[in-house]
C-alpha cells in the first residue's frame, strides 16, 4: 500500500527521541555556516551564492538524468541577480525556465506559495511544452488522459512499478491542503518542515513530468524560510545528485507502508548536513577567485585573458589546451599559443606535466583556508 492510499493520509509521524539529535547536529552546523559567511563581506556573499545556486540547478537537472550547460547556468544567474561576472555567455530557455524558478523559490521565500506560482514553475520548466519529444500538459496539474502516473523502471514488458502516484481527480484536494500546509506557521521545526515538504509533494507528484525538480526547490525554499534569508551557501541538490540511487531507495521507502517517516527524516538530515560540509569547497573555490584577482590586479592582461581566466575560475571542465582556446575565444591557434604563453610568464598558467600533443595548461592557484571547520556543538541536556 503507498502511504497516499492509507486513510489517515496526510498525517506523517516520525519518533522525535529518534530525530532529535540528527537535527541539533543539523541545526548547529546551518548556523555556523550562515555566520561564518557573514564575516566574509558582501561581494564575497554574493560570490558564493552564484557558485551555490549554480551548482543547485546544474544538479538538480542531472538528477533527472538532464546535462545543462554550466555556464549558460551561471549566466543566467548572473543575469537575473545583476551581478557582474564579466565573461557572460547566452543561455537558452530551458537553462532560464529552471533559474528563473530556483530563484523565485529562494530569494521570494517569504511570498505565498500558490497553484499558479507552481504553475508558472512547471512552465519555465517545460518551454516548448514537451519532456524531451513527448508533449505534456505544461503550466496545470496532470488530467490523468495518459493513464495512472507511475514510477516504473525495468524493459517493455518486465517492468517494475516503484511507485503510483493519486488518481488526477484527487489533485485539486490534494494540493489545496498541502498549499494550506506549506504556507502555515510550522508546527515543528522548519528544517523538519523541509523534509516533509519534500516527501508529501512528490508523492501527490501532481505534475505529468518535473516534479522531482519542483519539489527539491519546494525543499530549497523552506529551508530559506527556516535560515531567514534568500542566500544560499550550500546544494542540497548536489548533495542528493551524489547520492542519487539512495535517494531514490529512500524515496521509494517512504512512500510504501506507514505513515512513520522517521527513516526519510533520518535520511534528509544526513544529506542536509553533507550538503552543509560541502560548502566548504564553495567557499575555498570563491575565496580562491578573490585571492587570485588580489594578487594579479596590476597584470598587463588583455580582454580575451581576462574572460578565459573568468571562466577557468568559474568551473571550467576538463583540461584547458591551444585548441580548446582558439574555439571558445573563436581565434587562431597562434593567437591563443601566444595568449598561453603570456599567462605562463606572469606565473598565472603553468603546463601541465604531460607534454606532446596532450599538452594542457591550469591556472595557478592560492591555497585558502576557508575556516569552516565548526566546534562540536554543545551536548544534549
Amino acid at each position: 500500500m503507498f502511504i497516499h492510499e492509507r486513510p489517515d493520509w496526510p498525517r506523517l509521524q516520525w519518533d522525535d527521541r529518534v530525530v532529535r539529535d540528527p537535527l541539533a547536529l543539523v541545526r548547529h552546523r546551518q548556523g555556523w555556516l550562515l555566520g561564518r559567511m557573514a564575516a566574509i563581506g558582501f561581494d564575497l556573499q554574493s560570490a558564493a551564492v552564484l557558485e551555490t545556486l549554480t551548482r543547485d540547478v546544474v544538479t538538480t537537472s542531472q538528477i533527472e538524468g538532464e546535462q545543462l550547460d554550466r555556464a549558460q547556468v551561471r549566466s543566467s544567474i548572473a543575469r537575473h541577480l545583476g551581478l557582474d561576472i564579466g565573461a557572460l555567455v547566452p543561455s537558452d530557455r530551458a537553462v532560464d525556465g529552471v533559474v528563473a524558478m530556483m530563484l523565485d523559490a529562494t530569494q521570494r521565500f517569504d511570498q505565498p506559495l500558490t497553484a499558479e506560482r507552481l504553475y508558472d514553475w512547471h512552465a519555465g520548466l517545460f518551454p516548448t511544452g514537451r519532456s524531451g519529444i513527448t508533449r505534456i500538459r505544461v503550466g496545470a496539474w496532470r488530467d490523468g488522459s495518459a493513464g495512472p502516473m507511475q514510477v516504473v523502471s525495468g524493459p517493455i514488458g518486465r517492468e517494475r512499478v516503484h511507485f503510483q502516484a493519486p488518481d488526477a481527480e484527487r489533485l485539486d484536494a490534494e494540493m489545496e491542503r498541502f498549499l494550506v500546509w506549506f504556507d502555515a506557521p510550522p508546527t515543528t521545526d522548519p528544517v523538519i518542515h523541509a523534509a516533509l515538504a519534500h516527501l508529501w509533494f512528490i508523492t501527490i507528484h501532481p505534475f505529468e513530468d518535473g516534479n522531482g525538480r519542483i519539489a527539491r526547490a519546494l525543499a530549497d525554499m523552506a529551508l530559506a524560510r527556516a535560515e531567514g534569508s534568500p542566500k544560499r551557501f550550500y546544494s542540497l541538490s548536489a548533495q542528493i545528485q551524489a547520492d542519487r540511487t539512495d535517494y531514490y531507495t529512500q524515496l521509494e521507502r517512504a512512500q510504501r507502508g506507514s505513515l512513520d517517516v522517521t527513516q526519510w527524516l533520518l535520511w534528509f538530515l544526513a544529506s542536509l548536513g553533507r550538503a552543509i560540509d560541502q560548502a566548504e569547497t564553495v567557499l575555498a573555490t570563491v575565496l580562491q577567485a578573490a585571492q587570485f584577482w588580489q594578487a594579479h590586479r596590476d597584470a598587463p592582461l588583455t580582454q580575451r585573458q581576462r574572460d578565459m581566466i573568468t571562466r577557468l575560475l568559474g568551473g571550467f571542465r576538463g583540461k584547458l589546451t591551444t585548441s580548446k582556446w582558439a574555439l571558445i575565444c573563436k581565434c587562431s591557434q597562434d593567437t591563443a599559443l601566444r595568449d598561453i604563453e603570456g599567462l605562463i610568464a606572469l606565473g598565472i598558467l603553468a603546463k601541465d606535466t604531460a607534454g606532446g600533443r596532450s599538452t594542457s595548461y591550469s591556472l595557478v592557484l592560492p591555497v585558502v583556508d576557508t575556516g569552516l571547520t565548526p566546534p562540536p556543538p554543545d551536548p544534549m541536556p
